[in-house]
């Protein structure tokens, strides 16, 4: 199977944000990355597997355990 890989652009579109973050987490090195020369790219299964890391799973607690607001 060949990778595919996405440029800034495509990975903000992805995550639905602005080019700002996913250019931070490069340059904090929070996501893996390529570079061809000085074009940045991340492959869609590393995208695809940071996404799946930031996921929160709901805690399930018993209904009686709730408190008024």
């Amino acid at each position: 199977m060949i990778e595919r890989f996405l440029s800034i652009p495509e990975v903000a579109e992805r995550l639905g944000t602005t080019e700002r973050f996913p250019r931070r987490l490069i340059e904090e090195r929070r996501i893996e990355f390529k570079r061809f020369g000085r074009h940045v790219r991340i492959a869609e299964s590393v995208l695809n597997a940071y996404i799946d890391g930031c996921t929160v799973t709901p805690i399930n607690r018993p209904r009686g355990n709730r408190r008024a607001a």
